[in-house]
Protein backbone atom coordinates (compact mmCIF):
# COMPACT_ATOMS: atom_id res chain seq x y z
CA UNK A 1 0.00 0.00 0.00
CA UNK A 2 1.45 3.25 -0.98
CA UNK A 3 1.83 5.88 2.00
CA UNK A 4 -0.12 8.41 0.24
CA UNK A 5 -3.17 6.45 0.97
CA UNK A 6 -2.09 5.95 4.39
CA UNK A 7 -1.98 9.83 4.45
CA UNK A 8 -5.52 10.16 3.19
CA UNK A 9 -7.21 7.35 5.52
CA UNK A 10 -5.70 9.82 8.41
CA UNK A 11 -6.39 12.99 6.61
CA UNK A 12 -9.57 11.99 6.65
CA UNK A 13 -10.54 10.90 9.96
CA UNK A 14 -8.81 13.88 11.18
CA UNK A 15 -11.33 15.89 9.23
CA UNK A 16 -14.26 14.23 10.07
CA UNK A 17 -13.98 13.68 13.69
CA UNK A 18 -12.50 17.53 14.08
CA UNK A 19 -15.41 18.61 11.56
CA UNK A 20 -18.38 16.86 13.92
CA UNK A 21 -16.80 18.29 17.32
CA UNK A 22 -15.42 21.71 16.69
CA UNK A 23 -17.84 24.67 18.26
CA UNK A 24 -19.15 26.60 15.06
CA UNK A 25 -20.73 29.94 15.15
CA UNK A 26 -24.27 30.01 14.42
CA UNK A 27 -25.50 30.72 11.67
CA UNK A 28 -29.50 31.79 11.06
CA UNK A 29 -31.74 28.92 9.34
CA UNK A 30 -28.66 26.43 8.86
CA UNK A 31 -27.29 26.18 12.58
CA UNK A 32 -25.72 22.99 13.01
CA UNK A 33 -26.32 21.51 9.76
CA UNK A 34 -23.61 24.23 8.45
CA UNK A 35 -21.64 21.05 9.01
CA UNK A 36 -22.50 19.65 6.45
CA UNK A 37 -20.29 22.33 4.48
CA UNK A 38 -17.31 19.77 5.50
CA UNK A 39 -18.97 17.10 2.97
CA UNK A 40 -21.73 18.54 0.04
CA UNK A 41 -19.19 21.53 -1.35
CA UNK A 42 -16.17 19.13 -1.10
CA UNK A 43 -18.04 16.18 -2.93
CA UNK A 44 -19.20 18.48 -5.73
CA UNK A 45 -15.74 19.64 -6.45
CA UNK A 46 -13.93 16.47 -6.22
CA UNK A 47 -16.59 15.21 -8.81
CA UNK A 48 -15.29 18.27 -10.66
CA UNK A 49 -11.75 17.28 -10.62
CA UNK A 50 -13.01 13.27 -12.08
CA UNK A 51 -14.95 14.24 -14.29
CA UNK A 52 -11.97 16.81 -15.76
CA UNK A 53 -9.55 13.88 -15.31
CA UNK A 54 -12.04 11.54 -17.76
CA UNK A 55 -12.16 14.37 -20.88
CA UNK A 56 -8.52 14.22 -20.05
CA UNK A 57 -8.16 10.52 -20.85
CA UNK A 58 -11.00 10.96 -23.36
CA UNK A 59 -9.24 13.20 -25.17
CA UNK A 60 -5.54 11.09 -24.86
CA UNK A 61 -7.54 8.31 -26.28
CA UNK A 62 -8.89 9.19 -29.41
CA UNK A 63 -5.42 10.85 -30.15
CA UNK A 64 -3.65 7.96 -29.73
CA UNK A 65 -6.56 4.65 -29.38
CA UNK A 66 -4.73 3.49 -26.38
CA UNK A 67 -7.15 1.27 -24.65
CA UNK A 68 -5.66 2.08 -21.08
CA UNK A 69 -6.64 5.54 -21.73
CA UNK A 70 -10.25 4.65 -22.11
CA UNK A 71 -9.66 1.93 -18.61
CA UNK A 72 -8.35 4.99 -17.29
CA UNK A 73 -11.70 7.92 -18.73
CA UNK A 74 -14.01 4.93 -17.44
CA UNK A 75 -12.68 4.75 -14.21
CA UNK A 76 -12.09 8.83 -13.43
CA UNK A 77 -15.59 9.35 -14.50
CA UNK A 78 -17.11 6.58 -12.50
CA UNK A 79 -15.77 7.97 -9.29
CA UNK A 80 -16.84 11.05 -10.89
CA UNK A 81 -20.45 10.04 -11.19
CA UNK A 82 -20.11 8.36 -7.02
CA UNK A 83 -18.66 11.66 -5.37
CA UNK A 84 -21.63 13.49 -7.51
CA UNK A 85 -24.96 11.03 -6.17
CA UNK A 86 -22.74 11.58 -3.08
CA UNK A 87 -23.51 15.29 -3.38
CA UNK A 88 -26.99 14.97 -4.54
CA UNK A 89 -27.76 12.49 -1.52
CA UNK A 90 -26.01 15.12 1.24
CA UNK A 91 -27.91 18.10 -0.32
CA UNK A 92 -31.14 16.60 -0.21
CA UNK A 93 -30.30 16.19 3.85
CA UNK A 94 -29.63 19.83 3.93
CA UNK A 95 -32.70 20.71 1.79
CA UNK A 96 -34.52 18.71 4.42
CA UNK A 97 -33.24 20.77 7.39
CA UNK A 98 -33.14 24.04 5.92
CA UNK A 99 -36.09 24.16 3.57
CA UNK A 100 -38.50 21.64 5.28
CA UNK A 101 -38.15 18.80 2.19
CA UNK A 102 -36.18 16.36 0.96
CA UNK A 103 -36.64 17.63 -2.48
CA UNK A 104 -38.35 20.50 -4.49
CA UNK A 105 -39.38 20.88 -8.28
CA UNK A 106 -38.71 24.88 -7.32
CA UNK A 107 -34.53 24.62 -7.00
CA UNK A 108 -33.48 24.32 -10.02
CA UNK A 109 -29.83 23.74 -8.85
CA UNK A 110 -31.41 20.07 -7.53
CA UNK A 111 -33.28 19.42 -10.58
CA UNK A 112 -30.21 20.36 -13.31
CA UNK A 113 -27.24 18.84 -11.17
CA UNK A 114 -29.63 15.18 -11.49
CA UNK A 115 -29.95 15.67 -15.12
CA UNK A 116 -26.36 16.34 -15.19
CA UNK A 117 -25.82 12.94 -13.42
CA UNK A 118 -28.54 11.10 -15.51
CA UNK A 119 -26.32 12.03 -18.61
CA UNK A 120 -23.18 10.65 -17.30
CA UNK A 121 -25.48 7.58 -16.35
CA UNK A 122 -25.97 7.26 -20.06
CA UNK A 123 -22.14 7.34 -20.54
CA UNK A 124 -22.16 4.28 -18.71
CA UNK A 125 -25.02 2.60 -20.24
CA UNK A 126 -24.19 3.58 -24.02
CA UNK A 127 -20.16 1.34 -22.86
CA UNK A 128 -22.14 -1.47 -22.10
CA UNK A 129 -24.03 -1.68 -25.55
CA UNK A 130 -20.65 -2.37 -27.24
CA UNK A 131 -19.12 -5.71 -27.17
CA UNK A 132 -16.34 -4.02 -29.33
CA UNK A 133 -13.66 -2.78 -27.25
CA UNK A 134 -12.57 -0.21 -29.92
CA UNK A 135 -16.12 1.04 -30.86
CA UNK A 136 -16.84 1.67 -27.22
CA UNK A 137 -13.82 3.22 -26.54
CA UNK A 138 -14.31 5.83 -29.39
CA UNK A 139 -18.11 6.35 -29.05
CA UNK A 140 -17.19 6.76 -25.13
CA UNK A 141 -14.76 8.86 -25.39
CA UNK A 142 -17.03 11.27 -27.78
CA UNK A 143 -19.89 10.74 -25.55
CA UNK A 144 -17.95 11.66 -22.45
CA UNK A 145 -16.12 15.21 -23.92
CA UNK A 146 -20.01 16.20 -24.84
CA UNK A 147 -21.20 15.05 -20.95
CA UNK A 148 -18.22 17.19 -19.65
CA UNK A 149 -19.27 20.27 -21.86
CA UNK A 150 -22.97 20.14 -20.13
CA UNK A 151 -21.79 20.66 -16.40
CA UNK A 152 -20.64 24.25 -16.30
CA UNK A 153 -24.07 25.19 -18.02
CA UNK A 154 -26.12 22.62 -15.59
CA UNK A 155 -24.32 23.36 -12.57
CA UNK A 156 -23.36 26.65 -12.35
CA UNK A 157 -24.90 29.29 -15.47
CA UNK A 158 -28.33 28.16 -16.02
CA UNK A 159 -28.97 28.23 -12.26
CA UNK A 160 -27.13 31.29 -12.11
CA UNK A 161 -30.22 32.96 -13.83
CA UNK A 162 -33.07 31.39 -12.51
CA UNK A 163 -34.67 32.13 -9.21
CA UNK A 164 -33.25 29.96 -6.52
CA UNK A 165 -33.26 28.60 -2.64
CA UNK A 166 -29.88 27.88 -2.95
CA UNK A 167 -26.91 29.88 -1.06
CA UNK A 168 -25.84 32.53 -3.87
CA UNK A 169 -29.01 33.19 -5.94
CA UNK A 170 -31.54 35.81 -5.71
CA UNK A 171 -29.89 37.61 -2.64
CA UNK A 172 -29.17 34.25 -0.45
CA UNK A 173 -25.45 35.02 0.91
CA UNK A 174 -23.13 32.34 -0.90
CA UNK A 175 -20.95 30.04 0.75
CA UNK A 176 -18.06 32.81 0.73
CA UNK A 177 -20.34 35.03 2.58
CA UNK A 178 -21.24 32.94 5.55
CA UNK A 179 -18.53 30.98 5.94
CA UNK A 180 -16.77 31.59 9.38
CA UNK A 181 -13.32 31.18 9.97
CA UNK A 182 -13.93 28.25 12.33
CA UNK A 183 -15.38 26.64 9.04
CA UNK A 184 -13.04 27.37 6.68
CA UNK A 185 -10.60 25.44 8.91
CA UNK A 186 -12.18 22.44 7.97
CA UNK A 187 -13.40 22.90 4.66
CA UNK A 188 -10.61 23.63 2.74
CA UNK A 189 -8.64 20.28 4.90
CA UNK A 190 -12.18 18.57 3.63
CA UNK A 191 -11.65 19.21 -0.45
CA UNK A 192 -8.34 18.28 0.13
CA UNK A 193 -9.34 14.93 1.49
CA UNK A 194 -12.15 14.16 -0.29
CA UNK A 195 -10.39 14.40 -3.92
CA UNK A 196 -7.45 12.23 -2.38
CA UNK A 197 -9.83 9.79 -1.59
CA UNK A 198 -11.34 9.52 -5.13
CA UNK A 199 -8.29 9.13 -6.25
CA UNK A 200 -7.24 6.37 -4.37
CA UNK A 201 -10.42 4.96 -5.43
CA UNK A 202 -10.11 5.92 -8.93
CA UNK A 203 -6.59 3.99 -8.51
CA UNK A 204 -9.05 0.38 -7.28
CA UNK A 205 -11.44 1.13 -10.34
CA UNK A 206 -8.70 1.23 -13.01
CA UNK A 207 -6.35 -1.95 -11.55
CA UNK A 208 -9.48 -3.61 -11.37
CA UNK A 209 -10.44 -2.86 -14.54
CA UNK A 210 -6.31 -3.67 -16.18
CA UNK A 211 -7.36 -7.18 -14.17
CA UNK A 212 -10.73 -7.72 -16.18
CA UNK A 213 -8.87 -7.10 -19.36
CA UNK A 214 -6.07 -9.65 -18.93
CA UNK A 215 -8.36 -12.36 -17.35
CA UNK A 216 -10.36 -11.56 -20.90
CA UNK A 217 -6.97 -11.76 -22.90
CA UNK A 218 -5.81 -14.90 -21.46
CA UNK A 219 -9.52 -16.52 -21.90
CA UNK A 220 -9.33 -15.69 -25.13
CA UNK A 221 -6.09 -17.06 -26.17
CA UNK A 222 -7.16 -20.31 -24.51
Amino acid sequence: MKIWKYLVAVWMTLVLIVGFLIDIPFIPILEETARNLFLHVPMWMTMSVMFVMGVFYSIRYLSGNDLDMDRKASAATMIGVLFGICGLITGSLWSRFTWGTWWTFAEPKINLSTLAMLIYVGYFILRSTFDDEIKRARIAAVFNIFAATTIPFLLYIIPRQLPSLHPGADGNPAFSEITAPELRLIFYPAVIGFIGLAFWLYDIKLRSSRVEHAIKLRNLEL
